[in-house]
């Protein structure tokens, strides 16, 4: 089952079918039993026929009050590219001893004032040369610190600037555009399969120029933990959705430009698109 927040209310997918319903975002996603009484709640309604027009038209991030973390170097491919980064800077055993540490790395990431979502233009740095976007399943938490859905993250990352020194990675990952989420929530009762597949291709003016693939299955890190670390001394009132670390990393050759367009895709959500404004 997929939720979509729209600009006329929370649309529902189940079954091939869709309904809309006016209930308002940030007290509908706390619910920690939100799987079993949307389908309640869709029982009561009729599907409606104008889903592909509210999608098209109407479609936003899915988050609201909720805050936007994430975890880093949460893959191997990851530890190793943080290491060549930040390897002048002297930072690179900072990332082989979280690689392999207890605790995990947890940073803000965005509120929903600065997120797009799908089919919206994420943004690189003025003052960056070397940028990168991060294909992540990012979870959806509740107040309770309960894992109800998932969705697709887009970690926007400026490498030269965390790779200068560890200490600049608040700018180098957060700033306005530097977070896309959606299109859905995907809701499920089980967690998503450890096989499910995150593809990221990047296409510039028709043609490809980065593609690649992981495993869910490849994180290091169980996701159960990243949320019990993120909860341990904070509060979130209405939830959180924590990006979970990328495992595809596109050559240190490569950067975004302009007009570039990022295609994620994981398996039981479907596909995030941006383009780099």
């Amino acid at each position: 089952m997929k939720i979509y927040k729209t600009n006329q209310g929370v649309l529902i997918e189940n079954d091939n079918k869709f309904y809309l319903t006016d209930k308002e975002w940030d007290s509908f996603i706390v619910d920690d039993d939100i799987y079993d009484n949307t389908l309640s709640l869709i029982s009561g309604l009729d599907p409606i026929e104008n889903s592909a027009a509210i999608l098209k038209d109407g479609l936003m991030p899915p988050v609201g009050r909720q805050e936007i973390w994430a975890s880093g170097v949460t893959y191997y491919k990851s530890r190793e590219a943080r290491i060549e980064e930040s390897k002048d800077a002297g930072g690179g055993d900072f990332y082989d001893r979280v690689y392999n540490a207890e605790r995990p790395e947890l940073f803000f990431k965005s509120t929903a004032s600065r997120a797009v979502g799908h089919k919206q233009d994420v943004r690189i740095r003025k003052d960056s040369k070397w940028n990168v976007p991060e294909p992540e399943l990012t979870l959806v938490i509740t107040p309770n610190a309960k894992i109800i859905g998932y969705t697709i993250g887009n970690d926007m990352s400026s490498r030269d600037i965390e790779g200068e020194n560890p200490l600049y990675l608040p700018q180098a990952k957060s700033y306005d555009g530097a977070a896309a989420v959606g299109p859905c929530i995907w809701l499920s009762k089980e967690p998503i399969s450890m096989a499910a597949k995150i593809k990221i291709e990047i296409v510039r003016k028709g043609n490809r120029v980065f593609q690649g693939e992981t495993e869910v299955g490849q994180m290091k890190r169980k996701l159960t933990d990243l949320v019990h670390y993120l909860y341990r001394e904070m509060s979130f009132p209405f939830g959180s959705l924590l990006m979970t670390g990328t495992g595809v990393v596109p050559p240190d050759s490569f950067t975004l430009d302009h007009g570039d367009v990022v295609n994620i895709t994981i398996d039981s959500i479907g596909t995030l698109s941006n383009t780099v404004a």
